[in-house]
């Protein structure tokens, strides 16, 4: 996060000094108070304004979308649709993506405007758990469960998995819980047991479920209540 004098400098290109010439006059305000203090912090969303004209006001945003299969988690690509292309919002070219899916998964996605949310909440640390529906070829059993509690490792990472949860439903279909997100995670889980994953949703991020009001590819913004959730 910037000090308050780095940022005018910066954004309207004039020298420090200046800058705290300005701060002593007592002509900058921060989300509505008068500042003084050139050392400062501000974030991304604080209110700057400069001799009543304001430098910065953005709002953070936070968004949730009913991922369909066949489109991109990513903010541009030139061959297939992306997530954001799906987007009927003003900012939304603002956004990033909040622990992303593979391009035939669908579910639960996460956008926003806010860096330091989306950090919070891919921290592994922060045993954030993301729940997903799998469907596999081969029928499931126990040795499935204790291996994803145990931990699989990835030769090419050289690392082990977090231990993770696997419910079984039926001979074929499953609930996983992960706490971390690695490259085609839950699909390679499966693949050290020749077990293809047919089919892949998201349904929640921690307490926070998905509307199932939301078509596929249809968004809206969290509610204050849901934002809460992901911290509960």
């Amino acid at each position: 996060m910037p000090r308050l004098d780095r940022f005018i400098s910066f954004t309207l290109n004039i020298p420090r000094k200046e800058v705290q010439l300005i701060l002593a006059q007592r002509r900058v305000q921060v989300d509505g108070m008068t500042a003084a203090d050139m050392s400062q912090v501000i974030n991304a969303f604080s209110k700057v304004c400069v001799d009543g004209e304001t430098i910065q006001d953005e709002t953070p945003q936070y968004v949730m979308l009913n991922k369909p299969a066949g489109v991109v988690s990513a903010t541009s690509d030139e061959k297939h649709t992306t997530v954001i292309d799906l987007l009927n919002l003003p900012f939304k070219n603002q956004l990033h993506i909040v622990g992303r899916l593979d391009f035939n998964s669908t579910g639960l996605l996460l956008l926003t405007n806010d860096g330091a949310w989306s950090r919070q909440l891919s921290l592994p640390e922060n045993r954030l758990v993301k729940r997903y529906r799998v469907t596999v070829q081969k029928q499931l059993n126990f040795e499935h469960v204790e291996a994803f509690k145990r931990g699989i490792y990835f030769e090419f990472e050289g690392i082990t998995t977090r231990p993770a949860e696997l419910k079984i439903l039926s001979d074929f279909e499953a609930e996983v819980g992960l706490v971390e997100g690695r490259y085609h995670q839950i699909k390679r889980m499966f693949g050290r047991f020749d077990n293809k994953v047919l089919d892949l949703h998201r349904y929640a991020v921690g307490a926070l479920t998905l509307d199932t009001a939301l078509a596929a590819g249809a968004s809206r913004k969290l509610t204050t209540s849901e934002l809460a959730l992901l911290y509960s």
